[in-house]
C-alpha cells in the first residue's frame, strides 16, 4: 500500500513540475535607457521581474537593437516595445521584427514611444511601422503634462478583462497624431479630452490610446499611456500590463 501511495505522490509531482515546465514562456523587453523615460523604464524592469517570478515566466532586457535578428527572436514568445521608438533600428533587427509579427511567430506589446512615427533624428519614417500602427504620425503632445480619464470600448476583450469603464491617468503626456488611427485598428480604450487637468487645447477629437490590429497574426497591443514611473503605483495601469504580457504571449 505504502509502495502505490509513493508511486502515486512521484507521478502528480511529474505532472506538476511538467504543467509548470509548459506554462513557462519568454519574454524580450526593449527598453530606453536614456531621457527622461529612464526613470519609467526602471520601474518597469522592476515590476516586471517581480511578475515574471510570480506568474512563471522569464525576461531578458535590451537597451539596443545591435542583436536582434531572426535567429534571436525565435527564443521569445513576446516581444515588449518598452518606450523604445519605431526609429534608428538596425537592419536586420527591422527585417527580423517585421518577420516577427507578419508570421506571428511571437506577440508584441508597445508602450508610448513606440507611435512616435514620423522624421526624428535624422531617420526616415519606417512605412511598414506606420501600417502597424494604423497609419498615423505623431503631431503634438501636451509637454507640461494634464491628469485625464480613460474610457474603455472594449470591456470583452482579454486586455480589458477587470479595468473599469471610466479610470484616471494622472501625469501624462497625451500624443496626438495626424489622424485618428481608429479606421486601421480594433480600439480598446480612448482617452476623454473634456477630462484634462489642467486644461489643455492641445487636442484631436476622437483619441484612442489603447489598441490593436488584427490585420497581423501576432497578437499586438499598443498602449499608449508610459512616461511616468508613478504609472506602476496605478493598480488599473498594472492590470491592464499585465492583461496585455499574458494575451500577447497566447497564455
Amino acid at each position: 500500500m505504502k509502495t502505490l501511495f509513493y508511486i502515486l505522490v512521484l507521478a502528480f509531482s511529474g505532472l506538476n513540475c511538467y504543467s509548470q515546465i509548459s506554462s513557462q514562456f519568454h519574454v524580450l523587453a526593449l527598453y530606453e535607457n536614456g531621457g527622461h523615460h529612464l526613470e519609467y523604464s526602471k520601474r518597469a524592469i522592476v515590476w516586471l521581474d517581480s511578475l515574471a517570478k510570480e506568474r512563471n515566466f522569464s525576461i531578458d532586457y535590451l537597451q539596443n537593437t545591435d542583436s536582434i535578428d531572426s535567429a534571436f527572436l525565435s527564443n521569445y514568445q513576446l516581444f515588449i516595445q518598452l518606450d523604445y521608438p519605431p526609429y534608428g533600428w538596425k537592419d536586420k533587427a527591422v527585417k527580423a521584427f517585421e518577420q516577427y509579427i507578419n508570421e506571428g511567430r511571437g506577440g508584441w506589446i508597445g508602450f508610448h514611444h513606440a507611435t512616435l512615427l514620423g522624421e526624428f533624428d535624422g531617420y526616415p519614417i519606417w512605412n511598414w511601422f506606420w501600417q502597424f500602427m494604423g497609419q498615423i504620425k505623431f503631431k503634438n503632445y501636451i509637454a507640461t503634462f494634464a491628469d485625464a480619464s480613460v474610457k474603455t470600448e472594449d470591456r470583452m476583450h482579454p486586455v480589458m478583462k477587470g479595468i473599469p469603464k471610466d479610470f484616471k491617468i494622472k501625469k501624462e503626456e497625451w500624443y496626438t497624431y495626424d489622424k485618428s488611427p481608429r479606421k486601421n485598428v480594433h480600439v480598446l480604450a480612448s482617452v476623454r479630452e473634456a477630462t484634462y487637468h489642467p486644461h489643455s487645447n492641445i487636442k484631436m477629437g476622437d483619441h484612442p490610446v489603447v489598441w490593436t490590429n488584427p490585420d497581423y497574426k501576432a497578437r499586438n497591443v499598443y498602449i499608449f499611456m508610459g512616461h511616468s514611473p508613478d504609472l506602476f503605483n496605478n493598480p488599473i495601469y498594472t492590470k491592464l500590463f499585465a492583461n496585455a504580457i499574458f494575451w500577447a504571449a497566447g497564455k
